[in-house]
């Protein structure tokens, strides 16, 4: 799995990638005449040959495009919104496996509120031992957005820091870098109770 951090790199537009200057160049300074010449010798001498000629170069630079377009669509980072980060986030134990990670699962999970409130709660097995609020704030310094977190305090150390947003092609993930237990990943998702 591919991922990008938000801070990585920034997406640009599509048309940037595909129609750059040296496209245009060969659009009008090659492929337009070449296809003009074509078009008249067809219309002078009436042979098809001509005609199956020009579909054949515009073929070849259509379905590449198309291609391209299509490749990017379907493999390009998601561009978050300050709405996406909305919901609940648990511990994401594909990182790591075994009894930490359950320990980690069942003991920490957050919220992120439409009314921009946070709240991290410390559990025991699903039973909220303490709550610890914030609020949260989104910036778009970057092509997508990012979160900042300002938690009162004093507070848990795992809100200590904003997270670091790693985006794949359809979600995301974040990554809090807790002084006492190293990175803590988090995923949008439901907690529910491990099943053995």
């Amino acid at each position: 799995m591919t991922v990008t951090s938000i801070q990585g790199n920034c997406l640009k537009p599509l048309t940037d990638n595909i129609m750059g200057f040296g496209f245009n160049l060969f659009f009008v300074f090659i492929l337009l005449p070449i296809t003009l010449i074509f078009l008249i010798w067809w219309f002078m001498s009436g042979k098809s040959g001509y005609v199956k000629v020009i579909g054949f170069i515009w073929l070849g630079i259509i379905v590449p495009v198309i291609i391209t377009v299509t490749i990017q669509t379907l493999t390009a980072k998601k561009v978050l919104k300050k709405k996406d980060f909305y919901g609940q986030y648990i511990i994401d134990k594909n990182f790591f496996k075994g009894k930490q990670a359950d320990w980690r699962y069942n003991s920490f999970r957050f919220e992120i509120k439409q009314n921009d409130s946070i709240y991290l709660y410390v559990m025991d097995k699903g039973r909220i031992l303490e709550t610890f609020g914030g609020t949260i704030t989104s910036s778009k310094t970057y092509h997508s957005a990012v979160l900042a977190i300002n938690m009162q305090q004093p507070t848990h150390h795992i809100m200590a820091g904003n997270p670091t947003i790693y985006r794949n092609t359809w979600s995301f993930y974040l990554v809090f870098d807790s002084p006492k237990f190293g990175n803590m990943f988090f995923k949008k998702g439901q907690w529910s109770p491990i099943i053995d």
